[in-house]
């Protein structure tokens, strides 16, 4: 059985990711969703909050788990016996850290490779960041990210924006 990891913070998750998982999906047996922990962000949501989402998103895809981590990923891959890390790229500047990484996970874990997924055209622009900011305008988020997370979404903003 072929294991993927798709890691990200996932800070919320995106339309743009939902589309990187449910083709990843259709490649793989098993696509672990690894909600990770970069101390070099901070989340506007929890790591409860992030997991519990991408759970509701992809309640469609049968074999499609999810999990978070806080380490390095290429042991985390190494535990769950995953054979491939999988990363959407939206634009070419993506790729020059997307591409460090992957070089650098394969030297922790030979066995590991790395595969990119292109963003597809309607979602080459869309970002956790992006969302964040519209969101915090009271913008409609609507067409970007899923409909199950869209209150949760609104709601985390519309309270902040209330302090």
């Amino acid at each position: 059985m072929k294991t993927a990891i798709c890691p990200g913070s996932f800070d919320p998750v995106t339309n743009g990711h939902l589309d990187v998982i449910e083709r990843a999906a259709r490649l793989f047996d098993r696509v672990i969703v690894v909600v990770v922990v970069n101390v070099d962000k901070h989340p506007a949501f929890t790591l409860s909050e992030r997991v519990d989402m991408i759970r509701r998103c992809v309640t469609h895809l049968p074999n499609v788990e999810v999990d978070s981590h806080n380490g390095l990923l290429a042991a985390y891959a190494g535990e769950k016996h995953a054979t491939a890390i999988v990363k959407g790229l939206r634009a070419v500047s993506d790729f020059e850290y997307e591409f460090q990484m992957a070089l650098t996970n394969r030297r922790l874990n030979p066995g590991l490779e790395t595969v990119f997924l292109t963003a597809t055209e309607d979602k080459m622009y869309l970002s956790s960041s992006l969302v964040k900011q519209v969101a915090a305008y009271g913008g409609d988020i609507a067409p970007f990210v899923p409909a199950c997370i869209l209150p949760d979404v609104e709601d985390k903003f519309r309270k902040d924006g209330e302090q």
